[in-house]
């Protein structure tokens, strides 16, 4: 893998992983853009470095991790649903949907029209939750099972979240912070797992590609968690909806 795509990669990660985008659908048609082949590597690659983008919410919400146990018990069950499954069902999913380009255009293409429909009829309620901590156990694992379904390529962590919790009465800016914090759980067990499972197969260069991806997408996300929590205050995800389907249709037009 060139330096070139490692620093595309993390850049890409790094813009993705926090919009309601899908970081991993993204990072599969950067792949397909330049002709990088879905090996063993890459596929775990792809799964680190988005490691690195969530490590920038420790940075940024470090004071919540160190003082909010209540927000972290929260957080704990709303991430056994995909620790579950994900332990059941991971050698389908990383050979048979992690890489998989027509999975990852129909979710791209479907989520953005679900995001628009949603965005479209939803209407915050005035006595919505504004404190995470006052997130409720059931709703924490409706979140949850919500997050689950972003197992699939090209769904989105963070719009299922996003969307799981606005479903359970989270303000909209809660339920953001909440998906980043949630982020933090999920993929350290996730990259934990994955490097279990085939980091003994990789060179020693390939260790060096996966530092410098995970370094720069964490730097990028940084900035690019800043930016969604600043455009939640004026704008709704009807535009990220709209444009995941636009991706989908020109990647269908010019790749296929």
């Amino acid at each position: 893998m060139q330096l070139l795509h490692v620093l595309i990669f993390g850049i890409v990660e790094g813009v993705t992983e926090f919009l309601p985008i899908s970081s991993t659908g993204h990072l599969i048609l950067t792949a397909k853009l330049f002709q990088i082949s879905q090996t063993e590597f890459i596929k775990s690659f792809e799964i680190v470095i988005q490691l690195g983008a969530i490590l920038s919410v420790v940075v940024l919400y470090r004071d919540r991790f160190i003082k909010s146990w209540e927000i972290w018990k929260r957080l704990l069950v709303a991430f056994m649903p995909t620790v579950l499954i994900g332990a059941l069902l991971y050698k389908t999913l990383k050979q048979y949907l992690l890489g998989n380009n027509e999975v990852v255009l129909w979710s791209l293409f479907i989520g953005g029209l679900f995001l628009i429909i949603f965005e479209l009829f939803h209407k915050e309620e005035k006595d919505a939750i504004e404190e995470l901590s006052g997130v409720s156990y059931s709703q924490a694992l409706v979140i949850g099972l919500f997050q689950s379904v972003a197992m699939i390529p090209g769904v989105s962590r963070s719009a299922a979240t996003i969307i799981g919790g606005l479903v359970v009465g989270l303000k909209r800016k809660n339920i953001v912070e909440f998906s980043f914090l949630l982020a933090v759980p999920t993929m350290l067990a996730a990259t934990a797992f994955d490097l279990l499972k085939s980091s003994q197969v990789f060179k020693s260069e390939q260790f060096v590609s996966l530092g410098i991806g995970f370094v720069i997408s964490f730097l990028v996300a940084t900035a690019s968690i800043k930016f969604l929590l600043a455009f939640i205050k004026r704008h709704s995800f009807i535009s990220f909806g709209v444009y995941r389907m636009i991706v989908a249709l020109l990647f269908w037009l010019v790749l296929r």
